[in-house]
């Protein structure tokens, strides 16, 4: 089901967002910074083997590479564009304007916990490669696997920096 994919990461980032409001104070700041350690690894991981997996072939000569002008154009070309829409400040102003909406105005890290964890599940290959699978040929895997990242992500993110953070979701539905 086309689709599928951005509902089960939308679900785990709520899902992590709950929990670590509900549990996360349970969760002291050095277990925090290990699991956030563990997790930003396996999306190195995973960044590396998807990008080895289309850039290296293997042939009967050796290894042959491949698309390394595609990935400097695209991180430059993307990166531009960010700058000249302003994505963060956008986000900005849609975070003051979900505090409000919320009633979180005496949340002094809603703001940056919104801005920062929205940055953190939606930039990325998983993101846009997952994104679009699912949208194209249905194919959830790589959301399925960012929603477990994410919702550990979430997690510890919202412990730290409040509830803010679950609402991070919103942006990546969007996405």
């Amino acid at each position: 089901m086309i689709g599928l994919g951005t509902l089960i990461n939308v679900g785990g980032i709520l899902l992590g967002g709950l929990l670590g409001a509900l549990f996360g104070k349970a969760i002291n700041v050095r277990i925090q910074e290990t699991i956030m350690k563990a997790t930003g690894l396996c999306v190195i991981f995973l960044g590396i083997g998807g990008a080895i997996e289309k850039m290296m072939t293997v042939t009967e000569s050796g290894l042959t590479s491949g698309g390394t002008m595609m990935i400097i154009g695209s991180f430059a070309i993307g990166s531009l564009i960010g700058e000249i829409l302003n994505i963060e400040k956008h986000l900005e102003h849609f975070g003051e304007w979900l505090k409000e909406k919320t009633k979180n105005d005496r949340d002094t890290k809603f703001v940056d916990g919104f801005v920062n964890t929205s940055l953190t599940v939606c930039i990325g290959a998983m993101a846009v490669v997952g994104a679009i699978q699912d949208g194209i040929a249905g194919d959830y895997s790589i959301l399925a696997a960012k929603a477990v990242l994410d919702l550990i992500i979430v997690i510890i993110m919202t412990t730290s920096m409040g509830k803010g953070c679950i609402f991070s979701a919103i942006p990546v539905a969007i996405f």
